[in-house]
């Protein structure tokens, strides 16, 4: 029984990662027009979140967003820091 936990616990702790969601995962996005990348974290949901609702938007998914609506996004995110957003997540 004792060694049947311990298989138990080792083969959870394998399945772990693959049952975190892909949206919980960080992703980098390239801006073609200023030529960086954009870390994918808690700071710029926060800032995609009042670009949503600035647009008169539905949230949903960015990585699900048009090409277009996505550079619209970072034109934006260039001109709103997370210090003029007022982001403060720890």
């Amino acid at each position: 029984m004792h060694r049947f936990f311990h298989t138990a616990l080792f083969s959870a702790a394998l399945l772990v990662p693959v049952a975190i969601p892909t949206s919980m995962m960080a992703q980098t996005y390239h801006d073609e027009k200023h030529h960086d990348d954009h870390q994918w974290n808690a700071h710029e949901d926060k800032a995609y979140r009042i670009w949503v609702k600035e647009n008169h938007r539905k949230y949903g998914d960015f990585a699900k967003l048009k090409a277009e609506d996505q550079a619209q996004y970072w034109a934006w995110r260039h001109e709103h820091s997370d210090a003029v957003l007022k982001i403060d997540i720890h």
